[in-house]
C-alpha cells in the first residue's frame, strides 16, 4: 500500500473514533446527565473498545489477508456509528437511570463496536506495510504515532470546532458516512471476495436503515448547544408558565406574564433570603453566577426597580434561548456576561455588589471550581461589607457535598445560614439546599417566617453550634480537592 495512504487511514479511522467519543457526551446527557462520572464511563467504554478492536484486528489480520478485510471493516465500522444515534435514543429513553451502571451500559451500546471496528483497521494496515522484520520498528511507531496524531486531531476538532457548530447528529451522520465511503474505495482499490461483498452491502443497508431511524426518532433537544441540551417546555397548568430543562435537569421556571411569580420551592427560598436581608422594594446591586432562566433577575427587575443585575453565563445559547422564548429583556439594569464564571467574577471589582446568587449548574452538581474557597473568597471581594452570598445546590444521600460546602462557606464566612425542609435536614430526602454566607449576622428568623407564610416548613440553621452539626466533620473543598461529583454520588 503506497504510504500516504496507509498514513491516511490509520489518522482518519484514529480521528473517527475520538469525535464518536467527545461526541457521546453530548448524546448522553439528556438520559444520564452530564458529570464526571459520564466523562468517565464514556472514555472508559471507548478505550475498551480501542484495546479489543486492535488485539482483535491484528488476530484476524495475521489470519486472513487484511487486504480483503481493511474495506469491509472500515464500512462496518461507519455503520456501526450511525447505528449509535437511534440505539442511544431508544435505549436511553427506556429509563436506565443516572448512575455508573446506566451510563456504562448505554455508551458501551452506542459505542463500544464502532470504536472497536474502526481501531481495528491501524494493526492491518500495519501487517500491510510490514514486508520485512528489519523494518518492524520504525512501521509500528510511524502509524502509531500517526494513529495518536489522528485522535488528537479527532479530539480538537470535534471539542473545539464541531460540537459548536453543528448538531450532534450531523457530527455522528458525517463520520459514519466518511468512514464508509473510504471503506467503499479501499474494498474496491484491494482484492476482493464474495463473503466482503455480502459484509459491505450488509453494511451499508445498516447505516441507511439505522441512519432514517436516527431521522424519525425524536431527540429530547430543542437546542442543542457547546454545552447544554436544552428545551423550553410550556406548563399545561398555566399557559404564561415556561419550563426550562438543560439536560436531564429542570432547571428553571419563568412565567411570562408575571415574573414574580416563582414556581421552584429553590428560587422561593432564595428570595426569602434576599427580601429578609434588605429593605422591601430597595434596589439592589446584584452578581448572579448562572443564568439559565434568569427567573431571580427577571424576579428582582419586578419587585425591586432600579436593580442592577450582572448575570454571569457560560453558554451564550441559552442567553438567546431566554430572549426568544423566556422573556428576557436585556437593558443597562440587567447586563449579560458569557463566558466562566471563575474567570469572570475575578474580574469584577472589590465591594460593588449587595447580593451574589450562586445558581449554575453541570447536570445535578455545581461545578466543581465554583464550591471552592478560592471562589467563595472572590466572592466575598466583590461584596459590600454587609454583603450576602447566597447558593442553591443540591444533594442526596449522606449530604456530603452540602455539608462540604456549608464547611467553605463557614471558613471564609462569620456568618452561614442552611436552609432546606427538615427532611432533606435530616437525610431522609434528596433535593435543593441553599445556603447563605455573610459578614453579617443572618436575619433567620425572618427567612424562616415568610417561609411559613408561603406554607413551606423550611429549617433555617444559624447558630453555630447548629451548623458545626450539620457539617458534621466535612473538609473545606479547595482548589486542590473538589471532589463535588463523588460527594453528590457516594459510591455507597
Amino acid at each position: 500500500m503506497p504510504p500516504l495512504i496507509a498514513s491516511a487511514l490509520v489518522f482518519t479511522t484514529s480521528a473517527a473514533v475520538l469525535v464518536l467519543e467527545i461526541v457521546a457526551g453530548r448524546l448522553l446527557a439528556p438520559y444520564v446527565g452530564v458529570t464526571l462520572e459520564t466523562f468517565t464511563g464514556i472514555i472508559g467504554v471507548v478505550l475498551a473498545g480501542i484495546a479489543f478492536g486492535t488485539w482483535y484486528g491484528g488476530r484476524l489480520a495475521d489470519r486472513v489477508n487484511p487486504r480483503k478485510l481493511l474495506g469491509p471493516t472500515m464500512v462496518l465500522g461507519g455503520a456501526l456509528a450511525v447505528a449509535s444515534l437511534p440505539l442511544i435514543r431508544l435505549v436511553g429513553s427506556a429509563g436506565l437511570g443516572a448512575g455508573p451502571i446506566a451510563i456504562v451500559v448505554l455508551t458501551a451500546i452506542g459505542f463500544f463496536l464502532p470504536s472497536a471496528v474502526l481501531s481495528a483497521v491501524t494493526p492491518m494496515v500495519v501487517k500491510i506495510q510490514l514486508s520485512s522484520l528489519d523494518e518492524t520498528g520504525s512501521v509500528v511507531g510511524w502509524l502509531s504515532a500517526l494513529g495518536t496524531a489522528g485522535g488528537l486531531f479527532g479530539t480538537f476538532a470535534a471539542g473545539f470546532l464541531f460540537v459548536a457548530a453543528l448538531p450532534s447528529p450531523a457530527i455522528i451522520y458525517g463520520v459514519g458516512g466518511l468512514m464508509i465511503v473510504a471503506g467503499i474505495v479501499a474494498w474496491l482499490w484491494f482484492p476482493r471476495t464474495p463473503d466482503s461483498r455480502s459484509v459491505v452491502a450488509a453494511a451499508v443497508v445498516l447505516a441507511l436503515a439505522t441512519g432514517a431511524l436516527g431521522a424519525v426518532l425524536p431527540g429530547r433537544c430543542e437546542l442543542e448547544s457547546a454545552y447544554f441540551c436544552a428545551r423550553v417546555e410550556v406548563d399545561p397548568d398555566r399557559p404564561s408558565g415556561r419550563l426550562l430543562i438543560l439536560d436531564t435537569l429542570r432547571h428553571s421556571y419563568v412565567d411570562l406574564e408575571d415574573p414574580t411569580h416563582l414556581e421552584f420551592t429553590y428560587a422561593q427560598a432564595l428570595s426569602d433570603v434576599l427580601e429578609a436581608v434588605a429593605p422591601a422594594g430597595a434596589p439592589l446591586d446584584v452578581l448572579h453566577i448562572g443564568g439559565g432562566g434568569f427567573s431571580l433577575p427577571q424576579y428582582l427587575e419586578a419587585t425591586r426597580p432600579g436593580t442592577y443585575s450582572k448575570v454571569l453565563e457560560l453558554d451564550p445559547a441559552l442567553v438567546d434561548l431566554a430572549v426568544d422564548e423566556l422573556g428576557l429583556e436585556l437593558s443597562d439594569d440587567l447586563e449579560v456576561r458569557t463566558g466562566d464564571a471563575r474567570i469572570a467574577v475575578a474580574d469584577e471589582p472589590d465591594g460593588a455588589y449587595d447580593l451574589v446568587i450562586g445558581d449554575a449548574f453541570g447536570g445535578q452538581a455545581v461545578p466543581w471550581h465554583l464550591t471552592t474557597r478560592e471562589l467563595v473568597a472572590d466572592v466575598r471581594r466583590v461584596m459590600v461589607d454587609d454583603g450576602v452570598y447566597a447558593i442553591n445546590l443540591i444533594d442526596y444521600g449522606d449530604l456530603g457535598f452540602a455539608r462540604a460546602e456549608a464547611a467553605t462557606l463557614r471558613d471564609v464566612f462569620a456568618h452561614v445560614a442552611v436552609i432546606a425542609p427538615p427532611e432533606r435536614i435530616s437525610g431522609q430526602e434528596g433535593g435543593n439546599f441553599v445556603m447563605v454566607g455573610s459578614d453579617a449576622p443572618i436575619p433567620a428568623e425572618d427567612i424562616r417566617s415568610r417561609a411559613v407564610e408561603r406554607g413551606d416548613d423550611d429549617v433555617v440553621i444559624t447558630a453555630p453550634d447548629e451548623v458545626a452539626a450539620f457539617i458534621d466533620g466535612a473538609e473545606v473543598l479547595t482548589d486542590d480537592h473538589a471532589p463535588v461529583d463523588q460527594l453528590l454520588t457516594p459510591l455507597t
